[in-house]
């Protein structure tokens, strides 16, 4: 059965009817899994027709994606920068472990790889700068694919290690992760890139003539 066309209402009444969804869905994702929640629950619980639901989001998991891009993603976002991105990460750590309940149900709900696509692209960008910083600091010029492949691992192993933090599977606080990433990142992709600018000396280094 179609749906009936609702009609456009002001950015400001739709932006606090998306909040007003959004902490209703919170308080039930840390009561029962996603899949048990229903669109009607939530739009009573708002104190809403059904219908109205359908003018903001598409279902459930529309608002699950609106939810993290507006609280967590944004976090992220507002620190942009090469020296900034510590803050922004232990800040989205900071909302993770405050919303650690809504975060698991997701995470279980949903899965790992559905949930860390929101933040991949921002992580992304965190250690694609790092990557670029240390070269600049290393007075070292290296191949695209060769900083894409490091930036791409890395991201892969810091999602992972941001996800089994949520589910509590490492035992630390948000700052001393942030403290230990950043760490990790800087050191590592330092070792990298000496371990790299040998080897590029070496294949470059003219090679000596044949004995006579």
């Amino acid at each position: 059965m179609p749906r009936k066309a609702v009609r456009p209402m002001p950015y400001a009444v739709s932006e606090h009817t998306k909040i007003m969804l959004c902490q209703a869905l919170k308080k039930k994702m840390a009561q029962k899994p996603l899949d048990k929640i229903t669109i009607r629950e939530l739009a009573d619980d708002c104190g809403l027709k059904r219908q109205a639901f359908y003018y903001h989001f598409e279902d459930i998991y529309d608002l699950v994606r609106w939810m993290f891009q507006q609280e967590a993603v944004s976090l992220l976002r507002q620190h942009d920068g090469a020296l900034l991105w510590q803050e922004g990460l232990l800040q989205l750590l900071r909302y993770l472990e405050e919303n650690r309940a809504v975060c698991r149900c997701a995470l279980q709900s949903l899965g790992r790889s559905y949930i860390s696509m929101f933040f991949r692209d921002d992580i992304h960008a965190i250690i694609h700068r790092t990557v670029d910083e240390l070269h600049r600091q290393a007075h070292f010029l290296q191949a695209p694919e060769q900083g894409e492949l490091l930036t791409q691992f890395y991201v892969i192993a810091l999602a992972g290690v941001v996800e089994s933090w949520v589910l509590g599977e490492l035992k630390c606080s948000a700052e001393e992760l942030v403290d230990f990433i950043d760490r990790l990142l800087t050191d590592q992709l330092r070792g990298a890139l000496d371990r790299q600018k040998e080897e590029s000396l070496r294949l470059n280094r003219p090679q000596g003539g044949l004995a006579t």
